[in-house]
């Protein structure tokens, strides 16, 4: 194009003024047509440069991705909140080292309902399918995925287990009896205690609720059993076999205690919200484990940080997903960390005062009890 205005402009200087003036009109016109046009690329180049930049960011994150195809099978227990946030955690976990479910990850997500023979028949059709790998959320799933892959090549990675060991999934030096491993949940029992001490300066029994078939309950029971006297609790525990049995035997302990501590039970979970009913109207402080607890209503808990712990379960299953170690190899871990949380609304209710110092150690201080 510039060459054939310059020859315009050669042959408009061979005739007279009147046509190079008309020529050199047009040939503004076509200059400024072009600069227009020249502004249009520009700016379409520095679009495309823009969105070649996106695309090699989003291919450089790509290419983070593991090579592969993988199926893991995951089995929780029973559907509450700090389950629910180990499994996010373990999702979160697995993607920060490059498994990314719907890219190279496919999950087969099963929830047993709280109900043994379901969670047994979970693991027995994730080991018959042949999964890359079953994750078990909870002991109950934990042990049942253990006992369904055992000699088979499949590894299980286990989360919010309280007690390994007792469980037997681990040795008593916490190495792996078996292709599986994962983390635990063991509560900060001794930092729980001290808490209710703190609240209530007056106190003299804590009741407990738990599940007899639950071996992460009867673990944690006997936490509680060697440090209540520290200071100076004494301890009311009721067992229950199923839901159904519940309202029955929280009648029965409000009687006998001046505030409840609710475990990681995965059955007295599932009920938390009828417990939790009964006590108000009995004016009971309930305590509870975790975060989610406390959230439904519980007045405090020092516990752990569930997103956490299901973070660090991923990252453990990543590194037996690229055969950088064997779950047989990995002892398990724990989380010694813990958190304060605290309702208001719950102590307003029961007419108790959270002092200054508590509400400003607390990591996160409820309002409104979730409905």
């Amino acid at each position: 194009m510039y060459k054939t205005n310059q020859k315009n402009e050669t042959v408009a200087n061979g005739k007279n003024a009147k046509t190079y003036q008309f020529k050199n009109k047009g040939l503004k016109k076509i200059l400024l047509s072009l600069f227009l046009c020249l502004t249009l690329v520009i700016g379409a180049a520095c679009s495309t440069d823009t969105s070649s930049s996106n695309q090699s960011e989003e291919q450089t994150a790509n290419s983070q991705l593991i090579d592969g195809d993988f199926t893991i099978g995951i089995s929780q227990f029973a559907e509450h909140g700090s389950l629910d946030n180990c499994r996010q955690g373990f999702l979160e976990g697995l993607a920060a080292e490059g498994f990314v479910e719907g890219e190279n990850l496919t999950i087969d997500y099963q929830n047993a309902n709280a109900d043994m023979a379901t969670a047994a028949q979970i693991a027995d059709n994730f080991v018959g399918k042949k999964y890359d790998m079953i994750m078990a959320v909870a002991t109950p799933s934990a042990m049942h995925a253990y006992n369904a892959a055992a000699g088979t090549d499949i590894p299980v990675i286990y989360t919010a287990v309280s007690d390994p060991i007792m469980a037997e999934l681990a040795d008593s030096e916490g190495n792996p009896l078996g292709n599986s491993t994962g983390t635990s949940d063991a509560l900060p029992v001794e930092a729980q205690l001290k808490m209710i001490r703190e609240i209530m300066p007056d106190a003299s029994t804590i009741g407990i609720l738990y599940t007899t078939s639950e071996t992460n309950s009867e673990s944690t029971i006997a936490i509680y059993e060697e440090l209540a006297p520290k200071y100076d609790f004494e301890l009311e525990t009721v067992g229950v076999s199923t839901s159904a049995d519940i309202p029955l035997a929280t009648d029965n302990i409000l009687k006998k205690v001046d505030c409840l501590s609710n475990l990681t039970d995965n059955t007295v979970v599932n009920s938390l919200p009828l417990i939790l009913d009964k006590a108000y109207a009995q004016n009971i402080p309930v305590f509870g484990s975790e975060v989610e607890q406390v959230a439904i209503g519980c007045l405090a808990a020092e516990g752990l940080d569930y997103i956490v712990l299901g973070q660090d379960t991923g990252k453990m299953a990543a590194q037996v997903l690229l055969g950088e170690q064997e779950a047989s190899e990995m002892p398990f871990q724990t989380i010694s960390e813990s958190y304060l949380y605290l309702n208001k609304e719950a102590a307003d209710k029961l007419n108790i005062e959270l002092t200054e110092d508590l509400l400003d150690r607390a990591k996160e201080v409820f309002e409104n009890i979730e409905q």
